[in-house]
């Protein structure tokens, strides 16, 4: 059997086609402390726009264990829940520090707040809207959350006003 270590870390989740929510609100259920990054997206139908929170990564989320202490084969049996991520016979635990930065970027309402890490002159993709998905040059940022982008469209850029919650930094 696989060595157990010590203390609590973070470990990774991977949850049936969209059922995270329902995953993260049945494991705080049962008392586990659960972290589901999410982001604004825009879902299209019947040509109306709509912008919807949706995880950041579909599938997955994080849970909270300290596996010497808690019970954590129940997660797996959990509502929503497909199977956590193993390494041998244990739950891999998730890279130190990743949960705790997204967590750290996170609003009260768990969605993602990339604008606070970028600056002006930083490549920047919209999330949400016409023309999400669009990579562009981050121009201002003023102090209400609106922000001017360069959009690079069919080989020119034009200018466009958003809000900060709608951006996230482009690789």
């Amino acid at each position: 059997m696989g060595r157990v270590e010590g203390g609590e870390r973070w470990y990774v989740v991977h949850t049936l086609p969209h059922r995270e929510m329902v995953a993260a609100t049945q494991l705080q259920n049962q008392g586990f402390r659960s972290f589901l990054p999410l982001r604004w997206k825009t879902v299209r139908h019947a040509r109306r726009f709509r912008t919807v929170k949706a995880p950041f990564f579909p599938r997955y989320l994080f849970v909270a264990l300290d596996l010497g202490r808690d019970r954590w084969r129940a997660v797996n049996g959990t509502v929503g829940v497909a199977q956590m991520i193993m390494a041998g016979e244990l739950p891999a635990p998730a890279p130190r520090g990743l949960v705790e930065d997204l967590a750290a970027l996170a609003a009260a309402d768990g969605v993602l707040e990339f604008q606070r890490r970028l600056k002006p002159g930083d490549k920047v993709r919209l999330t949400s809207g016409p023309f999400a998905d669009l990579v562009g040059q981050l121009q201002s940022i003023d102090d209400q959350g609106r922000v001017k982008i360069l959009l690079e469209v069919m080989g020119g850029r034009i200018p466009v006003w958003s809000q900060a919650p709608l951006l996230a930094p482009a690789a």
